[in-house]
């Protein structure tokens, strides 16, 4: 009897501290908000709707995606950075606002906000003019801006965006000068350029490759070290004889401080939903570049690409 009380003990004991890791394992098991800084349409949300799909298959759970725009990515950042730390609100945490808001000024948020799980796609800069202009090459509209300081105008999202921050950097590769045109969003910038209120447009690939679809528009380049796959007969800006990259990298980020258990199954799951072949597929028909960096990759080359827009504030501060 004495030995089986101690058996029956040493039982329960076990049954108690198994308990809690039994109950940690189970995620997910309520619903996951995915959050976009933006508002609905854009080029992060469009991502952001397509890996919903493969994330809520893999996840057995619903997943929503809740956009929160606003103070160029702030506020939706915030939010996430603010909520629980246990796996069930994620956001898409997109450059080079993560990054440049920081930078900027004093914002509520910092990369070492977030717990950096994996990157989605990478969305290059591009600049494009009205089909009906001459300059039909990046080499071409170096010389147009050469002969014309500061007189051709280019629209962006706003100041500290992708495009405008983009631009900068080719300003300062190329020894010219722009004169900025803020919009509220992409769709705007393509607008002022069809009706030529503009001469150079600065968008995402997946936004110019849309905005060209029946329109007169001419994507004169790409900021990235190779020619896209979704838009191989565009030249790179390094085949003109500017090595930039620039544009928008689009991945998935939770609060910060995560269990560590909890952030295995949160990270696995990212990676699985992103390796989906409809999720491929789907980004594939929307000409987004999908390109997977897992999470102490993805937040290499963030800190890395943070560290140049530090250098770039210090030699032209881009909302001054």
């Amino acid at each position: 009897m004495r030995r089986f009380r101690v058996l029956s003990g040493l039982l329960a004991t076990f049954a108690v501290a198994a308990c809690p890791l039994a109950f940690a394992q189970v995620y997910p098991d309520r619903p996951i908000t995915l959050v976009v800084p933006f508002t609905a349409a854009g080029g992060t949300d469009l991502t952001a709707r397509l890996y919903a799909r493969a994330l809520e298959k893999h996840a057995g759970q619903p997943v929503t995606v809740l956009n929160k725009p606003g103070a160029g990515g702030e506020i939706g950042m915030s939010y996430v950075a603010r909520a629980e730390p246990d796996g069930y609100t994620l956001g898409i945490i997109n450059t080079p606002n993560v990054l440049t808001i920081p930078i900027e000024r004093q914002a509520q948020f910092g990369l070492d906000s977030f717990d950096l799980l994996a990157n989605l796609v990478d969305d290059p800069a591009t600049l494009s003019v009205h089909a009906g202009r001459d300059i039909r090459s990046i080499a071409d509209l170096v010389e147009a801006a050469r002969r014309d300081p500061d007189g051709l105008t280019y629209g962006t999202a706003g100041i500290g965006s992708a495009g405008h921050i983009a631009v900068l950097m080719f300003e300062k590769a190329a020894g010219i000068k722009l004169r900025h045109i803020p919009f509220k969003g992409t769709a705007d910038v393509r607008t002022a350029l069809i009706g030529g209120q503009i001469d150079v447009a600065a968008a995402n690939l997946s936004e110019a490759l849309a905005f060209a679809q029946g329109s007169p528009w001419r994507t004169l380049g790409v900021m990235k070290a190779t020619r896209s796959a979704t838009a191989a007969a565009l030249p790179t800006f390094a085949e003109a004889g500017y090595a930039l990259q620039g544009g928008s990298l689009r991945g998935v980020g939770a609060p910060a401080a995560m269990a560590a258990q909890r952030r295995q199954q949160v990270a696995a799951l990212i990676t699985k939903a992103a390796s989906d072949p409809q999720f491929l597929e789907d980004a594939r028909k929307a000409e987004q570049d999908v390109r997977v960096i897992s999470g102490d990759e993805y937040g290499r080359a963030l800190r890395e690409q943070r560290t140049q827009f530090e250098a770039l504030w210090k030699a032209s501060p881009w909302n001054r």
